[in-house]
């Protein structure tokens, strides 16, 4: 009865984490997405390379934005009636999410690499048209990826929506070292040209010029380096230790590792409404940069 009362109380107190991190994240991913897709009608009339991928990583916040509601009433429930086919499906969107929005953040700071730091090489190796060609490369090889989400769960047994993954799925140690490759790969490669790209900006900016287009575009790669750190990283953290406590340790890993896990993956969506920080950035830019060219052709 002691052990059951606090599973209870742990249930709770999750359940109560959880809600404070999804709902505010659901809140305000709505509004900066809906506040970027706006601004973006309304005020761009060229895309340039970053405005495409800003683009790409919107469709994926609204992916999981529509799964989020799903997500806190599954925590809450002790059935799934929506179906086995329905629940892979919404558990796919915060697949595709989480690397599509990796993988995307990774072009942004490759892409600025190369503008800033190799601006001949640019001219060949930049374009809209790479860039879109890119995005759709990357959507297309996550989507298939997330074919593995509808073996999650037993098939004899009703499933439990993003809970009750079957043991072959956490005994899978190439699904692990797949996911965690792509982020520790993703990781090396943001951090090196995000440091880069920091160093040649503040090195060529003038310091009585602060709102020059360098400082915003050292504002972007802030931002995207802030949010790769804060959101992905410490999920992926969790995802190995959880397998090795349940492989390696203890085969029967204890209520915290997991709730630690669930915690890890609620902040990871965090990036549905930080990215509109990067939005902000981005489209501020492109509009600047088209009203430049415009003052200049005049």
């Amino acid at each position: 009865a002691l052990y059951e009362s606090t599973n209870n109380c742990s249930h709770n107190i999750i359940k109560l984490l959880l809600t404070i991190v999804y709902i505010p994240t659901f809140i305000l991913g709505v509004l900066f997405n809906g506040m970027a897709i706006w601004f973006a009608l309304r005020k761009i009339r060229k895309l340039t390379e970053p405005v495409i991928y800003m683009v790409s990583l919107m469709v994926l916040d609204l992916f999981v934005l529509f799964a989020i509601p799903f997500r806190i009433i599954s925590y809450d429930s002790k059935k799934w009636d929506l179906g086995q086919t329905f629940c892979s499906f919404l558990e796919s969107l915060y697949f595709v999410n989480m690397y599509g929005s990796i993988l995307i953040s990774v072009c942004i700071c490759v892409d600025r690499y190369i503008a800033i730091l190799h601006p001949f090489a640019a001219v060949t190796l930049r374009s809209p048209g790479k860039a879109a060609i890119t995005c759709v490369i990357i959507s297309a090889g996550v989507w298939a990826g997330t074919s593995c989400t509808f073996q999650l769960h037993n098939k004899d047994t009703p499933p439990v929506c993003f809970h009750g993954f079957s043991e072959a799925t956490w005994e899978n140690i190439i699904l692990i070292v797949v996911l965690e490759t792509v982020l520790l790969s993703s990781t090396i490669v943001v951090i090196f040209c995000s440091v880069q790209i920091m160093v040649c900006l503040q090195r060529s900016q003038k310091p009585d010029s602060p709102f020059t287009i360098k400082s915003k575009s050292l504002k972007i790669i802030v931002a995207n380096l802030t949010i790769f750190l804060i959101c992905f990283v410490p999920y992926h953290l969790a995802l190995v230790l959880y397998y090795l406590v349940m492989n390696c340790i203890l085969n029967d890993p204890h209520e915290a590792i997991l709730s630690f896990l669930q915690i890890t993956l609620a902040c990871a969506n965090l990036n549905c409404f930080l990215d509109g920080v990067c939005f902000y950035f981005v489209f501020k830019e492109s509009v600047n940069l088209a009203s430049v060219e415009s003052n200049a052709m005049n």
